[in-house]
């Protein structure tokens, strides 16, 4: 069973349980170590990014395969004043630092499970390739943000991304996070 973060179990063929209360059940996952309700992540608890450069609102599933993130666009943020006045649109490198900050969710989480301390490293983006804008995101829209491991090579960890709105892709790409230890 994987962690699902939003009231939700998923079952071993990946269809989700029904909602109940949070309470019935523990949310856990053999490989990220265990979670229960009162314990759910904030997405301010696992990375370092605050408003107004934080572009995710909720964790809501993470699991050794993947973080999922959520995050509505408010039509009163400060970069739709200048970013086509008058037709504002969401800049699509915004919908990417928030790929990047689920990224970086998934890669603290994971190393905290693993007994490691986020303290001690700060998830710093070092690649970006093949990204594809399929769709626009506006003022009040509602987007589901996924980031998926593909490979690690020693502090490097190389991970693809999905944006989705009204559950259709509005911008994919792949990219590598390296987890930096703090300097003293």
């Amino acid at each position: 069973m994987g962690l699902c973060l939003h009231g939700k179990r998923k079952r071993a063929g990946g269809k989700r349980e029904g909602r109940g209360d949070p309470g019935e059940y523990s949310l856990s996952s053999p490989s990220l170590g265990r979670l229960n309700a009162s314990m759910l992540p904030r997405p301010s608890d696992l990375i370092p990014h605050r408003p107004p450069f934080l572009f995710i609102d909720e964790v809501l599933e993470l699991d050794d395969q993947h973080a999922l993130c959520a995050r509505t666009f408010r039509a009163d943020e400060p970069f739709y004043a200048g970013h086509y006045p008058g037709n504002p649109l969401t800049p699509g490198v915004l919908l990417c630092e928030a790929v990047f900050q689920a990224g970086a969710v998934f890669l603290t989480h994971r190393l905290k499970s693993q007994g490691g301390s986020a303290a001690d490293s700060t998830p710093v983006l070092c690649r970006i390739e093949e990204a594809k804008f399929k769709g626009m995101v506006l003022p009040g829209d509602r987007v589901t943000i996924e980031a998926r491991p593909t490979e690690t090579l020693q502090q490097f960890h190389f991970m693809a991304g999905t944006v989705r709105k009204d559950g259709k892709a509005v911008l994919t790409l792949r990219y590598a996070l390296a987890l930096i230890p703090k300097s003293a």
